[in-house]
């Protein structure tokens, strides 16, 4: 079996239904020792769905911190000071981690 060269780019397939991206205004974070699991979930009261679930190897979490601290660092640099949204009452399950 042939090796991947150092930098070589690997096709990536879209699917169509994922093109539009989901919204979520919320989250949820949990772990076992193998994997972080996120449940992203878009809540309008009186009703919230799971939009999207993702999990991810603990290696792969940090260098996706390490990512977004870029990024947002960046977004910064470009458009200004964003301040953090007052965090909601925890009964509601925001931004919940275990």
């Amino acid at each position: 079996m042939d090796e991947q060269k150092h930098g070589e780019q690997i096709p990536i397939d879209f699917p169509p239904s994922l093109r539009g991206g989901v919204y979520c205004n919320t989250m949820t974070v949990t772990h076992t020792k193998e994997e972080f699991i996120m449940d992203f979930m878009m809540v309008a009261p009186p009703v919230g769905a799971i939009t999207a679930r993702v999990i991810m190897s603990p290696g792969h979490v940090k260098r996706t911190i390490l990512a977004l601290q870029d990024n947002f660092k960046k977004y910064e640099e470009k458009f200004g000071k964003v301040q953090e949204a007052v965090e909601p009452p925890r009964k509601l399950g925001f931004f919940q981690t275990s």
